[in-house]
């Protein structure tokens, strides 16, 4: 599978794919969660013009499969978003993404990938731990991800258990 910056021309597709991705959350009873809005096309816009924006490519229609929006926080890349279409799920898609975005952010210098996350639904964080990400305390959370972590409460995330976590990166040198 391809994965390259997302096209201007894709927004609506990362929306309908978003909203497709969420449904699985019915299956552990997180009715909210699978309701919930995607996020505007605004806001997406703003991670495609700075280049923190990239789809899989799914070879059959030459459209977003999966996609994954990052940004920088605490001089870390920050993935604030990973949807799967369900179509392409459990293919490796999601973990493809990550990998290329630790690839680009080593190449860059980046110490460490972050997210925040459901602790006990499997697709989360049973499954970023798979990916090499390691749980954070909450001693070890810098300013940024303690505003991002403060948001999540303040939209009903913390409803149910919630986690940051962290996946090292090795530099350049080390690739």
């Amino acid at each position: 599978m391809i994965i390259r910056l997302v096209r201007p021309d894709e927004l609506t597709a990362l929306q309908e794919l978003e909203l497709a991705a969420g449904r699985c959350f019915h299956e552990v009873g997180m009715p909210e969660i699978a309701g919930d809005e995607p996020l505007p096309l605004d806001e997406l816009a703003r991670y495609r013009r700075a280049e923190l924006a990239w789809v899989a490519v799914d070879p059959a229609t030459g459209g977003p499969a999966a996609y994954l929006l990052a940004e920088p926080v605490d001089g870390n890349l920050h993935v604030e978003q990973v949807s799967v279409h369900p179509d392409h799920a459990r293919r490796g898609v999601g973990r493809a993404l990550l990998d290329h975005l630790a690839a680009l952010a080593a190449a860059q210098g980046v110490p460490a990938l972050t997210l925040t996350t459901f602790a006990e639904v499997p697709w989360n964080a049973p499954y970023y731990a798979r990916c090499g990400f390691l749980p954070l305390a909450e001693s070890e959370l810098g300013p940024g991800l303690r505003e991002i972590r403060a948001r999540e409460a303040a939209h009903g995330l913390d409803r149910w258990p919630r986690l940051a976590m962290r996946r090292a990166l090795c530099g350049p040198a080390q690739l």
